[in-house]
């Protein structure tokens, strides 16, 4: 389980601030996934199936998490996301400002590298709906970025 924890608790984490916007939630929800995993015990036919999987778990722990009540009525914490730059950690908080159901195509498509098909089998929606949320994303985030640009 520890080698398993290595391997993919940085694409977890990634995945679970780029949802949830800070990484106090996002530590939890790695910690919840791989609970998941002992409590579940899955068998996977590859490494591949293996990281959807989590991510899926990761995913829907993060939707959970964003429809409680209590989410709702907390403030938000402005975190950084880890960036290498000025300009990227600006792009991140750009991003994080936006409604977490296009946050979580945005991650998975440019940082994970899923394609709209496979976002959809681990968002449990039709690829149609990915590929609308996707262009949908890019045009808030461009109307955001513009907004930004003196």
């Amino acid at each position: 389980m520890e080698e398993f924890v290595r391997k993919y608790e940085s694409r977890v984490y990634r995945t679970a601030v780029a949802i949830m916007g800070n990484r106090a939630d996002a530590e939890d929800i790695v910690q919840d996934a791989f609970i998941k995993v002992l409590e579940k015990r899955p068998e996977f036919e590859s490494p591949e199936h293996e990281i959807a999987w989590l991510i899926r778990v990761t995913v829907n722990l993060c939707r959970s998490r964003l429809r409680s009540k209590w989410w709702k009525k907390r403030e938000p914490l402005l975190v950084s996301y880890p960036a290498r730059s000025e300009s990227e950690q600006q792009l991140m908080e750009t991003i994080l400002s936006l409604p977490a159901k296009y946050r979580i195509v945005l991650h998975l498509f440019y940082y994970e590298g899923y394609s709209t098909r496979e976002i959809a089998e681990i968002t449990e929606q039709k690829e149609s709906t990915v590929r609308s949320l996707l262009t949908r994303a890019r045009q808030k985030l461009g109307a955001l970025l513009k907004e930004e640009t003196p």
